[in-house]
């Protein structure tokens, strides 16, 4: 296969699929700014529930999720998302 997968025809329909569902981030719950510019922090990613260098299926509906840019990079190539942790009371 030449060049960069992710730049074919089938993982575009994939993203645009997952896109029009207006689905929240799976890994904070929050709402993704599907308008916003790709560049965004809160903008709409495609993540990967099995991360790819983990062996996850490129183009299975079953492992895309929706996910902000900033929670996607966060969670990096781990196979469970990372719980937000819960601060302390302060006194």
């Amino acid at each position: 296969m030449a060049g960069n997968p992710r730049n074919g025809r089938p993982y575009r329909r994939l993203v645009d699929w997952l896109r029009s569902q207006r689905l929240p981030c799976w890994l904070c719950g929050h709402n993704i700014g599907y308008d916003l510019d790709a560049r965004h922090p809160l903008s709409f990613t495609l993540d990967h529930e099995v991360p790819l260098s983990r062996g996850g299926d490129l183009l299975d509906r079953s492992n895309a999720r929706p996910a902000h840019r900033r929670c996607n990079s966060a969670r990096g190539n781990r196979t469970s998302p990372q719980r937000p942790q819960q601060a302390s009371r302060r006194w």
